[in-house]
C-alpha cells in the first residue's frame, strides 16, 4: 500500500492562505439615519420619541441581521433602507412630502464599494421603494442616473409594481402642503422643527466591503422637478472600499455645491485624515462655508463610525458588531 506524502511547503502555503482569509473577515458595522434639522426635544412627546427609536431600531437590526449572517454591505443598506421607506414617519417612500402639484416625486441612490457601481433615479413617481430601483440599477443598466418618467418605464420594464398615489399620502404631508402655498415658500420637511427628511444607510460586511444608500421625498412645495443631492453620487452618497461609506441629509442645494460624500472620501485618501477628522471637517468647516445645515453617516475600512451634524438634531442609530445599539435623535 503507498502512503501519500505531504509536500511539507504546500502545507505551509495552504496555513498561510487560511490564515490570511481569516484575517480578511472583519467584523461588520451599520449606521443609518431619519433626517436632520431643529429638532428638539420641548417639540416631541415621550410617545412620538419612542415611536421614533423604536422604528429606527427596526431598522438597524434588520440591516445588523444581514450582515452577521454573512450578507453583502450592499443588501443590508438597500434592506435598511426598504424599512424606512415604509415608515410613514420619515421623509421617504410612504411618507413622502408633496410637491407644489401635490404629487410625489420620489429620488434615491446607492453605491457599492466593492467597485464604485452605482444606481440612482429622481423625480420617480408611484413606486413604493425608489431605493430597490436604483440598486436594478446596478445589475440591469448601463447607466446610472435615471429621472421621472425614464426610471418610471425602468421600474415597470423589470417589474416593479405600481402604487397609487394615495398610497402616500397622509393627512400630516397634505397640512405641510397647505402651509407652505398659503407661505408661498418651500419646507424642509416638517415645517414647526425644519427637519431634513431624508432617510439613508451605510455599512460594512464581514469581507470588508462598503456600501451606502440614501432615498427622499424631497421638499415641500418643491417645484419644477427639483431634485437635491439625495440621487447624486458625490453629493449625497459615496461608497469606495478603499476609504469610507457616506450617506448625507440636509439642505440638499449646499450638499451639491460641496460634493460632501465624495469630499469625506478625498480627505481620506489623499488628506491622510481618519474618518472622524474628515467628516468633522466636511460637515463643521465645507457646509458651514455655504451656510449648510445637517449632518452624515459614515463608516470607513477599518469599520469606524462617524455620526457629525450641525444641526439641533438627527435621527440616527449604528451597531458595529459586538458593540452595543446606538439610537439618538437630540444633539445632546
Amino acid at each position: 500500500m503507498s502512503q501519500r506524502i505531504t509536500n511539507p511547503k504546500n502545507q505551509l502555503k495552504f496555513s498561510l492562505s487560511k490564515l490570511r482569509q481569516q484575517n480578511m473577515k472583519k467584523k461588520f458595522s451599520i449606521a443609518l439615519h431619519g433626517g436632520a434639522g431643529t429638532i428638539l426635544r420641548s417639540k416631541m412627546s415621550i410617545d412620538q420619541e419612542k415611536e421614533y427609536r423604536d422604528s429606527l431600531s427596526v431598522a438597524l437590526k434588520k440591516g445588523a441581521e444581514i450582515l452577521s449572517k454573512g450578507g453583502l454591505a450592499l443588501d443590508a443598506v438597500t434592506e435598511t433602507v426598504i424599512i424606512l421607506e415604509d415608515n410613514p414617519l420619515f421623509n421617504a417612500g410612504k411618507g413622502a412630502v408633496l410637491t407644489h402639484d401635490a404629487e410625489f416625486e420620489l429620488d434615491a441612490s446607492i453605491m457599492d464599494g466593492r467597485d464604485k457601481s452605482a444606481g440612482a433615479v429622481c423625480g420617480l413617481r408611484n413606486i413604493a421603494n425608489p431605493i430597490a430601483v436604483a440598486r436594478k440599477i446596478i445589475t440591469s443598466s448601463d447607466h446610472i442616473l435615471l429621472s421621472a418618467k425614464g426610471a418610471k418605464r425602468f421600474a415597470k420594464d423589470f417589474g416593479f409594481k405600481l402604487v397609487e398615489e394615495d398610497y402616500f399620502k397622509t393627512e400630516y404631508r397634505l397640512s405641510q402642503l397647505k402651509l407652505a402655498l398659503k407661505e408661498g415658500t418651500t419646507l424642509l420637511d416638517h415645517s414647526d422643527d425644519k427637519k431634513f427628511g431624508t432617510v439613508g444607510a451605510v455599512a460594512l460586511d464581514q469581507n470588508g466591503n462598503l456600501a451606502a444608500a440614501t432615498s427622499t421625498g424631497g421638499l415641500t412645495n418643491k417645484k419644477y422637478g427639483r431634485v437635491g443631492d439625495s440621487p447624486i453620487i458625490g453629493a449625497g452618497t459615496w461608497a469606495d472600499n478603499l476609504n469610507c461609506a457616506v450617506s448625507c441629509t440636509g439642505n440638499g442645494e449646499a450638499f451639491i455645491r460641496t460634493c460632501l460624500a465624495y469630499e469625506v472620501g478625498a480627505r481620506m485618501t489623499f488628506g491622510k485624515m481618519n474618518l472622524f477628522n474628515a467628516t468633522e471637517a466636511a460637515i463643521f468647516e465645507s457646509l458651514k462655508q455655504v451656510e449648510g445645515e445637517g449632518g452624515l453617516i459614515a463608516i470607513d475600512y477599518l469599520g469606524n463610525i462617524s455620526m457629525p451634524f450641525n444641526s439641533e438634531g438627527m435621527y440616527r442609530a449604528s451597531l458595529r458588531e459586538g458593540g452595543k445599539e446606538y439610537v439618538g435623535i437630540f444633539s445632546a
